[in-house]
C-alpha cells in the first residue's frame, strides 16, 4: 500500500502567479520575455535542484550545489540575480534578492498546512469515536482510522493516531504518541513517552524512552525584516534493525528526507537536523550531533560528543573520535580527531608537539 503522505498540496499554480505571489522576475536569461517561451507553465509542486522536473519549482541559495542547478531539470528554479547565467536552458529563472525566502514562501503557497502537523483532537473520552484500550493505571486512546496487526501491545496511555499503522509483534510502550499516518513496522519497540511523527519505521526497530522522532527541522530564512520559518514537508525514514537512544531526536526533512540506513545504533541524547542520510550500520554514540543535509556512509563510527557541521560527506568506513568537530568532508576509512577535525595521525602529532613546548617553557 502506498503511503498517503503527511501534507496536503496545493495548486497547481502558473508561472506568472508564483512569480507574483513571491515577487520574483521572470529572468532574463532563456529567451527575450525572460521565460523561454514558457509563459503559462504550470508548476505542481516544490523539490530539491537535483529531483525536481519540467513541474516543479526549485531554488538555488549554496553556491555547493552550482553543478546541480547548472543540471537541475526543473520547471523554474529561485535565484538571486548573480546566479541567473547559471540556470538551464529549460528552466526558467525566477529572480529575487533572497531565494531562501522566497522558497520559504513558495513552500507556503504549495503546502498551505504545513505550519503545523495534521491536527486532531482528543477530548476526555478520546477523539470522536476513538475506542480506548483499558489498562492498568489508564487507558491507551487508538484512533478508529489506526490499522494494528496481530500481537500489537499498546501500553497505558499511549495514543495512536489517524492511519497510523503498526506491524505485528510492536510495543507500544506508556505515554507514548504515534502521530497520524506513522507507519511502524513488525517486533519494533517504542519506549515510554517517545513521540513519533511524519516517520516510516522498519520492521525491529527500538525506540527508546523520550526520543523525538519526525519533528519540525530548524529551518529559517533569515533576514533583516525578521527569521521566517521555512515549512518542514519531509519525512523521516528508519530502516530495518535501527536502535534509537533515550532522549534522541531526528528532525523530519525540509523537502527530502531525513534517512536512518539498516542496523545504525544511535545512544542516548544524539541529535540529527533535517535532511541528514546516515548509512547503513552506523554507531553514533552519546551526545553526537549532525547537522542539516549532511551525509554519512555506511559503517561510520562517530565517538561521544562529536559532531559535523551541515552539508558535508562522510565517506564510509571513517571514524570521528569523541569531541571532535568536522567541518568538511571526510574521505573513506579516514580517521579524524580534534578541532577542527583533521586526520587523526596530523591531530595526534599536533598535541604532542604542545605538550613538548609547554614543558620546555615550564
Amino acid at each position: 500500500m502506498e503511503h498517503p503522505g503527511f501534507f496536503e498540496r496545493a495548486g497547481p499554480f502558473d508561472l506568472e502567479q508564483v512569480a507574483e505571489h513571491l515577487g520574483a522576475e521572470i529572468g532574463r536569461r532563456n529567451g527575450a520575455d525572460g521565460s523561454g517561451g514558457q509563459r503559462g507553465r504550470r508548476l505542481v509542486d516544490v523539490r530539491p535542484l537535483d529531483r525536481a522536473g519540467p513541474e516543479d519549482l526549485s531554488f538555488f541559495d549554496n553556491r555547493k550545489y552550482l553543478d546541480q542547478l547548472r543540471g537541475t531539470q526543473a520547471g523554474a528554479c529561485l535565484v538571486a540575480p548573480r546566479d541567473v547565467d547559471h540556470v538551464p536552458a529549460g528552466t526558467v529563472a525566477l529572480v529575487l534578492e533572497a531565494p531562501y525566502r522566497g522558497f520559504a514562501k513558495a513552500l507556503f503557497l504549495f503546502y498551505p498546512g504545513a505550519r503545523t502537523p495534521l491536527v486532531w483532537t482528543l477530548d476526555g473520552q478520546g477523539a470522536a469515536g476513538v475506542p480506548t484500550q483499558e489498562g492498568a493505571g489508564g487507558a491507551a486512546r487508538i484512533h478508529p482510522s489506526a490499522r494494528l496487526e496481530t500481537d500489537v501491545r499498546i501500553e497505558p496511555g499511549a495514543v495512536i493516531g489517524p492511519e497510523a499503522a503498526i506491524g505485528a509483534g510492536t510495543t507500544i510502550a506508556a505515554g507514548a504518541v504515534i502521530g497520524a499516518r506513522v507507519w511502524i513496522g513488525r517486533d519494533g519497540y517504542v519506549g515510554p513517552n517517545a513521540s513519533l511523527t511524519h516517520a516510516l519505521l522498519g520492521d525491529r526497530v527500538i525506540v527508546h524512552a523520550g526520543a523525538q522522532i519526525g519533528q519540525d527541522g530548524f529551518g529559517f530564512a533569515m533576514g533583516p525584516e525578521g527569521h521566517l520559518k521555512v515549512p518542514q514537508i519531509g519525512r523521516v525514514i528508519i530502516q530495518d534493525d535501527v536502535e534509537i537512544g533515550a532522549g534522541t531526536t531526528i528532525d523530519r526533512g525540509a523537502l527530502a528526507d531525513t534517512v536512518i540506513g539498516e542496523g545504525t545504533k544511535i545512544d542516548n541524547l544524539v541529535q540529527i537536523g533535517h535532511n541528514v542520510v546516515i548509512g547503513r550500520h552506523c554507531v553514533l554514540v552519546g551526545m553526537v550531533g549532525i547537522s542539516g543535509s549532511t551525509t554519512l556512509g555506511d559503517f561510520v563510527v562517530m565517538g561521544g560528543n562529536s559532531g559535523c557541521a551541515g552539508h558535508i560527506h562522510v565517506g564510509s568506513g571513517a571514524q570521528i573520535a569523541g569531541a571532535c568537530k568536522v567541518n568538511s568532508d571526510v574521505p573513506a576509512g579516514a580517521r579524524y580527531g580534534g578541532v577542527p577535525g583533521r586526520p587523526f595521525k596530523e591531530w595526534a602529532r599536533e598535541i604532542a608537539t604542545l605538550k613538548r613546548l609547554a614543558r620546555r617553557g615550564s
